[in-house]
């Protein structure tokens, strides 16, 4: 958050688009003087998030919103920031970012996680991959790329660290592998989603130094 250059001095709204159970939800409302609307397409995430932000002691700066990151109900320019950590992958990087330009206030800030090449080459088995699963995979002078085109001035970009995948994603998931075939009988259906993800896992962890998560932040330029 502090490598995101929010403005800790007023009063932000904030929309965490894409925002699961809660993790950067609460943090942001925890840090920041700030009201947050919080976006899914799952209500069950929404309701985890809810219990979730009771216990943190930050539901009251919270709303959350059920509904799709495509068919968003805001107002033009209601926004200071737009947060959506390893969530516009659904309506593709350059979808998304033009999309909620219009959400932000000029000057307002983005901060937006994309899966990124790390290098300008890779191993033939990885780009056949992703670019079957994720063809907007792209190196990170492409995004800024695509951010200026949308209106923003890049500010920062960072990558996340190998253990943000394994250990707060891929092992958890991991973890539930044997639950989620128990609860759907073993049927090839669930095997094959859990074969697919373990798939996925196994080229992380032979693949890691070539991909990540990088985090962009992106300022909406003044008209």
């Amino acid at each position: 958050m502090n490598l995101a250059g929010l403005d800790r001095s007023r009063h932000l709204k904030i929309a965490d688009i894409g925002c699961g159970t809660g993790a950067s939800t609460i943090l942001l409302a925890k840090n920041l003087d700030a009201t947050i609307t919080a976006v899914d397409f799952l209500p069950e995430f929404l309701d985890e998030l809810q219990t979730r932000a009771e216990d943190h002691g930050v539901a009251d700066r919270i709303t959350t919103l059920n509904c799709s990151m495509d068919v968003l109900p805001f107002a033009e320019g209601e926004f200071d920031v737009i947060w959506s950590e390893g969530a516009v992958y659904n309506m593709g990087f350059e979808a998304g970012v033009s999309a909620w330009s219009r959400y932000l206030k000029p000057g307002g800030k983005l901060i937006v996680s994309e899966i990124t090449w790390l290098s300008a080459t890779r191993p033939p088995e990885l780009q056949s991959y992703w670019e079957t699963e994720y063809p907007e995979i792209d190196v990170a002078s492409a995004k800024m790329g695509i951010l200026e085109q949308h209106g923003y001035s890049p500010e920062a970009y960072f990558v996340l660290p190998w253990h943000c995948w394994l250990e707060n994603y891929y092992r958890p998931m991991q973890s539930r592998f044997d639950a989620f075939l128990e609860r759907h009988g073993g049927s090839d259906e669930a095997m094959a989603i859990v074969e697919a993800e373990q798939q996925e896992i196994a080229l992380y962890e032979k693949y890691r130094d070539y991909y990540s998560y990088g985090v962009y932040v992106a300022k909406k330029c003044e008209a």
